[in-house]
């Protein structure tokens, strides 16, 4: 997921009818992430002022938003579709097991033409299910390497731009006594991400041209064995082995200084900047040269049958993907536009170039295969096992094998 998401205290009233007021009037109940980081910008102020908003527009509406953070959201929703008390709408962060026990209308049944017209192309496809959209982009991310340019400026470096150069610089990095040359989360918090980022960069991914599980391929096979003795065997990614370290402690020392690379998203920015460290972002380095492909992540509105306000549930939903509310939360939250009108302004406007870098890198992204149902329990399980690809005497091989048959199994029953 992107960042803590996060929804509005549930009420009794999610297992009701739907109806408050006069008979006329529709609540719609929405579970939301929460994307901020203090109760100051909490995703609940964003909501209430929205609903506000289109309240005022349409009066027999009534939007009641609950918001979780991202540590409790999918387990909720999850919670209330099982109890059978499914929310009209639930922003979370997986729609594909919903959509594969029909609990969900598609996006042409709840979305005008030209709004769902709007999405950029690679998050629309990312929302399918056997051709068929289920889930709606709603924020997205990518991510591109960061550098402290103190510490290359000490160590006498430059950016690197292919892996040879990066392992020279880390090595330059350890030299000057940094503590993490680069930084390499694969501990379990996120290490499906950069995994994905490594394995991009090596001209793999999780699943081949066809969207077949392809975990254990020679390309990825040849990434990890790179990391293992380019990087890790040599001591080049810190006193934290890989498999334990996490995304969130590596941002951390990256922000404290200690980090000479990682990769990262737009929230390390507003990190790194309030701790004084200044900064540079590069394309993520690949084999031969810059990657043709980085890592991009979404997150999901997804819209329940249950109650039946199909007409409702659209009208609202348009009103939430216009330029002017998709722009006001991607900026509240230093996020990327899930639509290319909204995109396209921010390509140009002066407030936002601090978020080119990542936008410039949206339409060459690939996404986690979370069309599939089994993504999920693949994900748990390179979340546990990856870290042991790069430890010393450690097989890739090995461990991206048992990943994969995992993967194999689990998406036979799809």
């Amino acid at each position: 997921m992107i960042a803590g998401l996060s929804a509005l205290g549930m009420t009794a009233v999610l297992g009701g009818c739907g109806l408050t007021g006069g008979s006329d009037e529709v609540t719609l109940r929405l579970v939301a992430a929460d994307y901020g980081d203090s109760k100051a910008n909490s995703s609940q102020k964003y909501w209430d002022e929205l609903a506000e908003a289109f309240e005022a527009e349409h009066p027999d509406i009534h939007v009641d938003v609950t918001v979780h953070s991202w540590n409790d959201v999918d387990r909720e929703v999850r919670e209330l579709v099982e109890a059978g008390k499914a929310p009209d709408l639930a922003q979370i962060g997986a729609y594909s097991d919903y959509a594969d026990q029909d609990l969900l209308y598609r996006a042409d049944d709840v979305l005008s033409i030209p709004v769902q017209a709007d999405f950029v192309s690679q998050l629309a496809t990312a929302g399918q299910v056997d051709g068929v959209q289920y889930g709606l982009p709603f924020a997205a991310s990518t991510r591109v390497l960061f550098y402290n340019k103190s510490l290359f400026s000490k160590a006498g470096i430059t950016p690197p731009k292919s892996w040879d150069d990066l392992a020279q610089a880390a090595e330059a990095l350890d030299a000057e006594g940094v503590k993490y040359p680069y930084a390499l989360p694969l501990g379990p918090e996120e290490a499906q991400a950069e995994t994905m980022q490594w394995m991009l960069s090596g001209g793999g991914g999780y699943t081949d041209d066809v969207g077949t599980y392809s975990v254990d391929s020679p390309q990825n096979v040849t990434t990890f064995t790179w990391l293992r003795d380019e990087l890790v065997g040599k001591g080049l990614t810190g006193p934290v082995a890989p498999g334990k370290l996490d995304r969130a402690d590596a941002f951390a020392a990256f922000a404290a200084g200690d980090v000479g690379m990682l990769n990262g998203h737009p929230s390390l920015m507003k990190a790194a900047s309030a701790k004084g460290v200044e900064y540079g972002m590069v394309t993520t380095p690949g084999v031969d040269g810059e990657s043709t492909n980085t890592l991009g992540v979404t997150d999901w509105m997804t819209a329940f049958k249950k109650n039946g306000h199909q007409e409702e549930i659209g009208d609202f939903l348009d009103f939430v993907y216009s330029d002017e509310n998709v722009l006001d939360f991607s900026r509240r939250y230093d996020l990327l536009p899930v639509t290319t009108s909204a995109s396209t302004v921010m390509s140009t406007a002066e407030q936002d170039k601090h978020l080119k870098p990542f936008l410039d890198e949206l339409l060459l992204s690939e996404l986690y295969p979370v069309g599939k149902s089994s993504w999920a329990s693949v994900s748990a399980d390179v979340k546990k096992r990856i870290g042991q690809t790069v430890v010393p005497g450690g097989s890739p091989e090995e461990v991206l094998g048992q990943i994969q048959s995992a993967a194999m199994r689990a998406g036979s029953a799809e």
